[in-house]
């Protein structure tokens, strides 16, 4: 497939598909990342993996995808009990590795590393020397068994790759031990954790400021995180670094984006604030 001459955004992850009441919907960090910048105005790419599927792209409009192909279609199911959301993976594409990374996509303005099941060889990120690395590492963060159920975990590699990145995404229920936090300030440039509807806080040098979200009717929080990340990450390349502007933009798009259900009418949503606010 051909890529755009200039990418502005390159995503690399997988596309995946949410199993919910009567079907299923498009999910992962790349769909919601990839489709917020393309809304924001980025050209916009994806380097993902699934089996092959007219319908996600007809999900993504105007959005490069380069599929690498694969037998199937990584697919979770999150079913939300009184303890909490039981996440189960059901089948996982294939990988992504530094091979796969055609050079004219590590010439991208913002580079957004998006696993979500250990699908994305970290090596990656250090190809993309010239360009915004924004790492969202949950996907290194998880282990399953034969059951599929998924459970979170440390990942033995961030002192490795954190310092590569520009900006580090993790929200508050990733902090699965007690000294997580601090380690993932230690090794970030920028670290951002994400806390749903209280906003988040931005940690950069010895500094830490919290950002309270905006006062919104939410009513599906799916994806909120992804796209908070890929505002913030649009907004620190405009701005030449501001991690502080970074955030509140993060906040005021993410808050729009959950005040819809479905990938296509929360960017419907935030198309209308980014035009309301001219």
């Amino acid at each position: 497939m051909d890529f755009p001459a200039l990418i502005d955004y390159l995503v690399v992850g997988h596309i995946c598909r949410d199993l919910a009441a009567g079907g299923t919907t498009i999910g992962g960090t790349a769909a919601y990342s990839a489709a917020t910048a393309k809304t924001l105005g980025c050209r916009t790419a994806v380097l993902t993996s699934y089996a092959g599927d007219d319908s996600i792209q007809h999900s993504l409009p105007d959005i490069t995808i380069h599929n690498l192909g694969s037998e199937v279609t990584t697919t979770f199911e999150n079913i939300y009990t009184a303890n909490g959301r039981l996440q189960t993976i059901h089948a996982v594409a294939g990988d992504i590795g530094v091979d796969d990374v055609p050079p004219h996509m590590q010439r991208a303005k913002i580079a957004h590393i998006g696993p979500v099941a250990d699908e994305v060889d970290p090596r990656i990120i250090s190809l993309f020397s010239n360009s915004i690395v924004g790492l969202t590492p949950q996907g290194w963060m998880r282990h399953w068994g034969e059951d599929g159920v998924i459970n979170a975990q440390p990942w033995d590699q961030a002192a490795d790759y954190l310092p590569l990145a520009a900006a580090t995404f993790i929200s508050d229920e990733d902090l699965v031990t007690p000294n997580m936090l601090n380690e993932f300030r230690r090794y970030s440039k920028v670290l951002v954790m994400t806390q749903g509807p209280a906003g988040s806080i931005v940690y950069f040098g010895d500094e830490a400021r919290s950002f309270p979200a905006p006062r919104v009717n939410a009513v599906d929080l799916t994806g909120a995180g992804d796209i908070y990340a890929t505002a913030f990450l649009v907004r620190l390349y405009q701005t030449g670094g501001d991690p502080w502007e970074a955030g509140r933009f993060g906040n005021e798009i993410a808050a729009r984006s959950v005040t819809a259900t479905g990938l296509s009418n929360k960017m419907q949503a935030i198309q209308g604030y980014m035009s309301h606010k001219g």
